[in-house]
């Protein structure tokens, strides 16, 4: 069985999320794209859909259903914080977590910025979720 030695702190043997296989075995992710991938599971993992962590996700595709404004989006906005905080735990500076949701007519816009633990690299994701695609 071959043995992974880590020499740089950016390198490429992060398990993809979610787990998958890939042609050459296990597919891996960059230590950036896997908290991206995280951080999608998180978005879209429906509430109790997970056996032993009904609190993880939130459900983001049946939040288009929902009644689009301020008071929607401060509530899902709280709920992320907290979930990206305890689930990114290690991977990323909570202090550095930002999340904005705002939404017109059917679409709902969710931008998240956080920066990476050791890395002092930064990264903002936008997901645009839309009830009629």
């Amino acid at each position: 069985m071959a043995k992974v030695t880590r020499t740089q702190i950016n390198n490429k043997d992060y398990t993809s999320f979610p787990f998958r296989i890939g042609d050459q075995g296990c597919a891996v992710s960059s230590r950036s794209a896997h908290v991206r991938e995280q951080i999608e599971q998180i978005l879209f993992t429906n509430p109790k859909e997970r056996w032993y962590r009904p609190d993880f996700g939130i459900g983001a595709m049946a939040l288009v259903f929902e009644p689009n404004h301020q008071a929607m989006w401060e509530v899902v906005k709280k709920r992320l914080l907290a979930t990206l905080a305890e689930s990114l735990k290690g991977e990323v500076l909570a202090e550095s977590l930002s999340v904005q949701v705002e939404g017109e007519n059917e679409t709902l816009k969710i931008i998240i910025g956080y920066q990476m633990a050791a890395l002092q690299h930064s990264e903002t994701l936008e997901f645009l979720l839309n009830g009629g695609t």
